[in-house]
């Protein structure tokens, strides 16, 4: 069994409170994001000037629930909602393996963590954006696809 060294796991969780207090808290925190759907567009890698690449797509997702209190199961009673989330991957591997293989309509699963950040658009106004920094995708077969 693999086993980091205790000081270096001890370091990951450790944060001071504030410099008047000298005490260390050790606390544990989790932004993680798990995600099954199909790819809303083909991606694209983007890069700023001074910083890595990027590679981007959208992913929908899908709720479905019951509307109404029939419980036999007949289409018209079924009402699903879809949810659009941009993917950016930033880890180089990955990151040119998505930009590869994505392809619009696949259906993938894609783990990582959420970010909200901001930026300046072209006419000047801060906006507002949430992201999924994706440090995983695993590529699903297409079950819908007939088979030769």
């Amino acid at each position: 069994m693999f086993r980091r060294p205790v000081l270096q796991v001890f370091h990951q969780f450790v944060r001071h409170e504030s410099e008047t207090v000298s005490s260390l808290v050790l606390e544990r925190s989790l932004n993680r994001v798990q995600l099954l759907g199909r790819v809303g567009q083909d991606p694209v890698m983007r890069q700023a000037e001074g910083k890595n690449p990027v590679t981007i797509f959208s992913l929908a997702t899908n709720e479905m629930w019951k509307s109404g209190e029939n419980e036999t199961y007949q289409m018209g009673d079924v009402s699903q909602k879809t949810t659009w989330h941009r993917i950016s991957v930033f880890r180089p591997g990955l990151r040119d393996v998505a930009y590869q293989y994505v392809k619009k309509g696949s259906r993938i699963y894609v783990e990582g963590k959420v970010d909200y950040g901001e930026y300046m658009d072209k006419n000047n106004v801060r906006r507002q954006a949430t992201t999924i920094i994706a440090d995983n995708i695993i590529f699903l077969s297409d079950q819908t696809k007939e088979k030769p």
